[in-house]
């Protein structure tokens, strides 16, 4: 019998859903088709038409945040290339499994600087640039080990995007298909015995130990409960929300930067951060009081001393170092009887602070979390309720249930809601997709509303609209003498922009009927856009003015 001739375009499509993926996001054109065609007649991977491949990449970052999947982007060659950049940047800062398809002109013209249509002479490098890899797939032969390298790559710790570029006659070649199309296994890096042995005979004497979750640790929840129930506090970064449902008693949430944390930490006899960077907008840049015997455990090797330095620093996979930790401390440990009622209370003075901070719009909080409990995705752009409030609350109980702009770039939580909501339905993982933004982010990337209403994406946008830039206009008050420079913005009539694009649209103009449109909200179906009208809420009582720094 005769092996059956594919092309490498559907060699593609064949590979990635033996991959796992079923959504692909992206912007067909002319050096793409031979991928996307067999997308179509495969019918295998939901092919998503972005409006543009910047939000087309964020789609795609948001969809393997929510899944565990690897998150595929397809874009064209020269500019199209180039337009998902700062995407790219994103899902590196955040870690995201991804890769990136992008064409490239004929090969015989690649590299010869001839001016051909949509060259970009220097592509692989600008790729390599923004992700942790780039490849060039030259012929058929080399096709399925460059997109099995690929992919392992993107998905080996700490993860990130991966390019690949095909040239246009590529993409249309054949080859035989291939037996096995199977991805390369990614296996978990194990602890080294005697670091981890040093690290357990550290804390077996600890009476008020205390877990800093990133995202690192984002698998391993069942490990973190095992020290949990000994006794161990656990506080998040944003990225590591939910790896402990937020819930829990012995949870101090995200809110890691309270001045009631910081006294918490202060009687905290030794920490024990995974998988986090401490980033700098959450340690207060670098300057917050940690405690003073502080330890680490990051798959990253590099990640030993950086930002604060560690007594004992064990490299490996955070599920398999915490088990196995945890393990070594089974009956060694005394926890201190107070512990458990001090978190507590760190907790409650902490979220008491943040609402102090946001007046009317706690009613918004709190009629989020009503309206839609804790089985949502919970999807931030960068905008001032977000800094104030979003980042910290609502609850969440699922260690991907948090996604946000990690990177600080403005207008990419529409379309990451997009892709939540996609790879939602694609795996039928059953939780509500919420998009907190600004009127400044949101009409960044507005075309992606549009690509929301094609697709049917169930998301529900709660659109903050003060007209301006609210970040930008507090620090120009803070800094510069309340010279409002370039900062307000013409906003368009959002009923009626909804109403054109049919979407879903409800305003919101007063906090007391914020949990009543919330959950109207939640119950409609495809993309719902909710006008938050801050001229009829009011200001919020303390003006965030820039990433939190360390005072007296």
């Amino acid at each position: 019998m005769n092996t059956p001739a594919i092309t490498v375009g559907e060699l593609v499509a064949r590979f990635l859903h033996n991959s796992g993926v079923r959504s692909a996001y992206g912007v067909i054109s002319i050096h793409n088709m031979p991928i996307l065609d067999a997308f179509h007649r495969l019918g295998q991977i939901r092919f998503v038409s972005a409006r543009g491949e910047a939000g087309a990449c964020n789609m795609a970052d948001a969809a393997a945040r929510v899944s565990g999947v690897i998150g595929v982007c397809v874009t064209s060659t020269g500019t199209g290339c180039g337009n998902a950049a700062g995407a790219m940047v994103e899902a590196m800062t955040a870690g995201t499994p991804l890769l990136h398809l992008t064409g490239q002109i004929e090969s015989e013209y690649i590299d010869r600087d001839l001016g051909f249509i949509h060259e970009h002479p220097a592509q692989l490098a600008m790729l390599r640039s923004v992700g942790k890899g780039a490849f060039r797939i030259r012929n058929p032969q080399s096709a399925l080990a460059t997109l099995r390298e690929a992919v392992r790559l993107a998905q080996t710790p700490p993860c990130g995007p991966v390019s690949i570029e095909i040239p246009i006659d590529v993409q249309a070649m054949t080859l035989p298909l291939p037996a096995d199309l199977a991805p390369l296994p990614v296996l978990p890096l194990a602890p080294e015995a005697q670091a981890l042995a040093r690290l357990a005979d550290s804390l077996a004497a600890k009476r008020r130990p205390l877990l800093w979750l990133g995202g690192g640790a984002r698998g391993a929840g069942a490990a973190v409960r095992r020290l949990v129930d000994m006794g161990w506090a656990v506080v998040t970064s944003v990225q590591g929300r939910g790896v402990l449902p937020e819930d829990h008693p012995a949870s101090l949430g995200s809110y890691n930067l309270q001045k009631s944390s910081e006294a918490f930490y202060a009687t905290v006899d030794a920490l024990l951060v995974v998988g986090s960077r401490l980033r700098s907008n959450e340690t207060l840049t670098y300057k917050l009081s940690l405690p003073a015997e502080r330890h680490r455990i990051d798959v990253d090797a590099l990640a030993q001393n950086r930002a604060y330095d560690s007594d004992c620093f064990v490299q490996g996979d955070a599920q398999l170092t915490l088990d196995a930790l945890a393990d070594a401390l089974a009956g060694r440990m005394q926890i201190d009887p107070a512990f458990a009622a001090d978190v507590r209370s760190a907790r409650a003075a902490g979220e008491a602070a943040v609402d102090a901070t946001i007046g009317p719009y706690l009613a918004l909080k709190n009629g989020l979390q009503k309206a839609a409990g804790t089985n949502l995705w919970w999807v931030r752009d960068i905008t001032l309720s977000n800094t104030m409030w979003g980042n910290r609350a609502p609850i969440l109980d699922h260690p991907r249930a948090g996604l946000h702009a990690l990177g600080g770039g403005i207008g990419q939580g529409l379309a990451m809601g997009i892709g939540a909501a996609i790879a939602d339905h694609a795996h039928g993982l059953g939780r509500r997709t919420v998009v907190l933004a600004g009127d400044g982010g949101f009409m960044l990337n507005l075309g992606e509303l549009a690509c929301a209403v094609q697709e049917q994406a169930d998301l529900v946008v709660l659109l903050m609209n003060d007209h301006r830039y609210g970040v930008i206009r507090n620090i120009q008050d803070a800094v510069y003498g309340s010279r409002h420079c370039y900062v307000d913005l013409h906003t368009p009539d959002f009923a009626g922009l909804c109403a054109s694009m049919q979407a879903g649209y409800l305003r919101l103009d007063a906090p007391a009927r914020a949990e009543a449109v919330l959950a109207q909200a939640l119950q409609m179906r495809g993309p719902v856009v909710v006008e938050v009208v801050m001229d009829t809420w009011g200001e919020f009582p303390v003006k965030f003015a820039g990433p939190p720094k360390k005072t007296a």
